[in-house]
């Protein structure tokens, strides 16, 4: 298999409480933090994402609008 530089797969195992552990490698690629909040994004026809946390801000002034 060829190797796609910056595309990564990982596998996670859903323990019984629905919880993952987001991989070291990942954690430390996408700077993710204990105590860092993360956003799921889930379409029930194409699967679930959770993008990168920089873009956060972006997001949800598309959901909720650019008002303060």
């Amino acid at each position: 298999m060829n190797a796609h530089k910056g595309k990564y797969m990982w596998t996670v195992t859903v323990g019984e409480k629905g919880q993952i552990v987001i991989p070291k490698q990942a954690r430390d690629i996408f700077d993710i933090k204990p105590g860092d909040s993360i956003i799921i994004l889930a379409d029930e026809e194409r699967g679930i994402a959770i993008p990168h946390k920089s873009e956060l801000e972006i997001i949800y002034k598309n959901i909720f609008g650019d008002k303060e």
